[in-house]
């Protein structure tokens, strides 16, 4: 993935010349650029239609008479054009893909008592005895280095000293999660449990049986032909994997909804060992979940939130070194936890490469897609120097959701897609007051955006997350109205809070 830094130009000016980079800002030629392009066909309609009604204007009653007996001569050329053109309409009516609504989604809020701060944390860590000092250090910098705030959770199983994880526990902490989102979700949407067709359920690292969607359908009571799913293994972006899934459901199902639950799962996947690289996610991993409400009814059209309008999914698990950079496994003292490897965000950033190439076309503006398309021949042809055109994504989309794994993450997106802060405010405010809460946490960034009011009708959001395997998935929506935030959000009680001023933030990274 390229560096995505700007390229310096010198201009060696003659005296008494004036600085043209100083006198035109160049910000604006491209915008113009990008407008004339973008209307382009449109500009060029205007001089035809031009020419059609000045030549309609001079027509007299004896040619439009002259034209209607052409046309009844010609009577069973029309019926038969006519009867094509039924025909061909009714049958891209029928095979067109179903448009996928968004009606509503809840993201879990945990009870404020599992709060973790930075010095309790610690203060557990090192109380266990399961840890040597040279891994207490080292948990000690990634937290001061990872993004999170003093706010986030963790189950109540860890907060045990010593902690007493099992597996009652962690049934505990995946019902809180699932059943505490979904109660949201039903009761913020007046849909009852038992008109659920498809659900889909992803949880990473915590599989038992009977599955996490089957402990949903006992506790809903949901119909006995639900189609049900349980997606486990597949890292942070599974999330957007189960809504391919349920996606993929609806355009075969008719008149029906989908309940997609996206959550991790802690308790039982803490790791009590040494080895640095399968420390780190006990550093930034926290307690979340969320559910989703999709439908393929052409009446929630009216009260949905947004409609689906892309979803990309990109694979490298062909390769050796993207299949094992996210891989759980036992370390030397027999201890499990998911090892990260160094080169992650190298494998992530060729991940990304290869999503974007596929997205760009379905949602860049034809201005930027001819620009790219001119730098890579130029590219090819004369210079193969020359840096290949990074395209503007802030002219496809007015939101950005990025999977909120850990502060580098989030730096080297907003450095290689050219992100204002702004873009990346949500994602960054996300794992401060939530952490990494692995494929939810794209649900709680959107929430960010509508509790701050800036989600207006017509806007898009993409949302981007990576996964072990290694996967980069990319969801698009669309707003279809101004969208507000539901009852007893995630963000209902601090969303003034935040954004953390930068001073803030700074002194809660480097607080220990």
């Amino acid at each position: 993935m390229n560096s995505g830094g700007e390229v310096g130009v010198q201009i060696q000016q003659g005296r008494g010349l004036p600085d043209f980079l100083q006198s035109v800002n160049l910000k604006y030629v491209k915008l113009g650029y990008h407008y004339l392009i973008t209307h382009l066909l449109t500009l060029c309609l205007i001089p035809l239609m031009a020419l059609i009604i000045v030549e309609a204007s001079q027509k007299n009653p004896d040619d439009i008479h002259q034209l209607w007996l052409h046309l009844q001569y010609n009577l069973v050329s029309i019926i038969i054009c006519s009867a094509f053109l039924v025909f061909g309409s009714t049958v891209y009516i029928m095979t067109r893909p179903r448009s996928i609504y968004l009606v509503d989604y809840a993201c879990y809020r945990p009870p404020s008592h599992l709060q973790v701060r930075y010095h309790q944390f610690m203060e557990h860590s090192r109380l266990t005895g399961d840890f040597d000092e040279s891994a207490l250090e080292f948990q000690r910098k990634i937290l001061e280095r990872s993004g999170l705030g003093e706010e986030t959770y963790v189950p109540e199983a860890m907060h045990y000293i010593p902690p007493q994880p099992s597996m009652a526990a962690a049934r505990e902490e995946a019902e809180q999660v699932m059943f505490g989102s979904l109660d949201k979700l039903f009761a913020n949407t007046n849909v009852k449990p038992k008109d659920i067709g498809i659900l889909v359920v992803n949880c990473s690292l915590f599989n038992p049986t009977p599955s996490l969607s089957a402990m949903i359908v006992n506790k809903y009571k949901l119909r006995g032909n639900i189609r049900s799913f349980n997606l486990g293994g597949m890292g942070c972006s599974a999330g957007v994997i189960a809504v391919d899934l349920a996606k993929d459901m609806l355009q075969v199902h008719r008149n029906t909804y989908a309940v997609v639950v996206s959550t991790e799962n802690i308790t039982q996947n803490w790791y009590f060992g040494n080895k640095k690289s399968m420390l780190i996610p006990n550093c930034l991993f926290r307690v979340g979940g969320a559910a989703v409400l999709l439908s393929n009814k052409s009446g929630d059209r009216r009260r949905a939130k947004y409609k689906l309008v892309h979803l990309v999914r990109t694979h490298r698990g062909a390769d050796d070194k993207a299949f094992r950079c996210v891989y759980q496994e036992q370390d030397d003292a027999g201890k499990t936890g998911v090892s990260l490897s160094k080169d992650l965000m190298a494998i992530a950033g060729g991940a990304l490469k290869t999503n974007i190439t596929t997205l760009g076309p379905l949602v860049l503006p034809i201005s930027e897609q001819l620009l790219f398309f001119a730098t890579l021949v130029a590219k090819k042809l004369f210079n193969a120097k020359v840096k290949p055109y990074i395209p503007d994504f802030k002219l496809a989309f007015e939101h950005f959701c990025i999977h909120a794994g850990g502060r580098a993450v989030i730096d080297e997106l907003e450095k290689n897609l050219q992100l204002l802060p702004s873009h990346v405010e949500a994602s960054r405010m996300t794992l401060h007051r939530f952490g990494n809460t692995s494929s939810s946490s794209i649900w709680y960034e959107l929430a960010y955006i509508e509790a701050k009011g800036r989600m207006r009708k017509g806007n898009r959001v993409w949302q981007i997350a990576f996964g072990s395997g290694f996967k980069c998935n990319s969801a698009v929506w669309q707003a279809l109205r101004n969208v507000n935030p539901s009852p007893n959000g995630p963000w209902e009680d601090c969303i003034d809070k935040y954004p953390v001023k930068a001073a803030q933030y700074y002194l809660s990274q480097h607080s220990l």
